[in-house]
């Protein structure tokens, strides 16, 4: 079985939502990290104050298909093509030791009901 990593940066405020869509595209476990970004845009200052937006970066390790499932429902229902709230991308994954075995049975299972 051919697993990918996930990886969604996004505005704090669309966290919630993104995890809503991954979970009924499919995906079930995800690790959250708290990020700051640096952007091509000038940062705004208010009173000599910078504003860094805060971002969520969601981690997800998903079989390969439903990696693909998953970034599209992202990207299509957080309007990632015209709203630069984030970025969403896939990397394969080549080894991998830990994933819970029930989660691999549920890839299985899936596999099956697509054939």
């Amino acid at each position: 079985m051919k697993f990918a990593v996930l990886v969604a940066i996004l505005a704090d405020d669309l966290e919630e939502k993104a995890l809503e869509i991954a979970r009924e595209a499919g995906a079930a476990g995800v690790t959250i990290l708290d990020a700051r970004g640096i952007g091509a845009q000038e940062k705004k200052t208010f009173f000599g104050l910078t504003y860094e937006g805060s971002q969520s970066v969601l981690v997800f390790v998903l079989e390969k298909k439903l990696s693909l499932t998953v970034l599209k429902k992202l990207t299509e229902q957080l309007n990632l093509r015209t709203e630069s709230k984030g970025v969403v991308f896939t990397l394969p994954l080549e080894h991998i030791a830990g994933i819970d075995t029930s989660q691999i049975q549920r890839f299985e299972q899936r596999i099956k009901d697509d054939i």
